[in-house]
């Protein structure tokens, strides 16, 4: 398994480098640490010797040797230099080049409030990507967590449903660790329901709940770790609050149904959820029944 890590030298780029380092032990995958560089518009005047590209390349090149002496011994981590006119698309294209699994950005720049403030590179990231695309926040590099604890997946009723779980279950077979399932009460209110009947609400995010954890069950081995909750509150933000949350922990959505298939679009629900949690959040393409079947 390889995952793609788009890296700067600011402290994005460590949060990135240090979330890809606790992925990496616990699926036993190896990083390919990317740096994308713009093309040479036109050498600067004051550069007579050389190319533009040849030098941007070198300092890239040493930012990248100073990341990977950050990692440490036993995770591989390769380093990878490229050049064009779109950061997220760069990435994209080595990811695809790769092989990888999955990509994995730092939140920084401007954007959403809360740990995670999105850079227009993470926001195009989270609106066009064809695999898993993970944002760590602000200071992850401060934790000294070295592996994943628990996968929270959230799961709703809208298309995609199915891969993002699918995808969580493989996700937590391949790592060792327990899988989470809520059902927010807020996401998907019934058709023909009261709004204001709550009890209703509850017990229809209940009986969704524990009809995925059965279907979790299906694809986990005898005895795996899988819980069931309802997170019920006035707004999405209120709900996810109540959840308990710890360092080590991730939470995975599934992209917006206005996005194409096999490709990502970060829906409202997840962007909601962004400004709350100081948790990492990995958000899965959707994919149609035909592609899966």
């Amino acid at each position: 398994m390889r995952l793609v890590v788009g890296y700067l030298a600011t402290p994005g780029g460590a949060d990135a480098v240090a979330l890809g380092v606790r992925f990496a032990r616990s699926l036993g995958a190896e990083l390919d640490v990317c740096m994308v560089l713009p093309p040479d518009r036109g050498v600067p005047a004051k550069v007579s010797t050389g190319g533009y590209e040849e030098l941007l390349a070198e300092q890239a090149g040493q930012w990248l040797a100073d990341a990977l002496a950050e990692v440490p011994d036993d995770v591989v981590a390769h380093p990878h230099v490229s050049f064009s006119e779109s950061t997220a698309d760069g990435l994209l294209r080595e990811a695809h080049r790769l092989g990888a699994q999955a990509v994995i950005v730092g939140g920084s720049g401007g954007g959403l409030a809360g740990s995670y403030s999105l850079g227009s590179v993470v926001n195009e990231l989270l609106h066009s990507a064809h695999v898993p695309v993970a944002v760590a926040p602000k200071g992850t590099r401060l934790s000294s967590v070295a592996r994943v604890r628990e996968v929270t997946c959230a799961i709703g009723q809208r298309p995609g449903a199915d891969v993002l779980l699918s995808t969580a279950v493989r996700a937590c077979e391949a790592a060792g660790v327990p899988l989470r399932l809520v059902s927010l009460v807020t996401l998907d209110p019934m058709v023909g329901s009261l709004r204001g009947d709550a009890d209703a609400h509850r017990a229809r995010a209940l009986d969704h709940a524990h009809r995925a954890l059965d279907e979790a069950k299906v694809g986990l081995p005898e005895g795996f770790s899988v819980t069931a909750t309802v997170a019920d509150g006035s707004s999405v933000e209120d709900a996810v609050s109540r959840l308990p949350w710890r360092d080590g922990d991730v939470i995975m959505v599934g992209s917006s149904r206005l996005a194409a298939p096999r490709r990502l679009f970060l829906g409202s629900t997840a962007a909601k959820m962004l400004r709350v949690l100081d948790v990492p959040m990995i958000v899965v393409p959707r994919t149609t029944d035909e592609e899966t079947s």
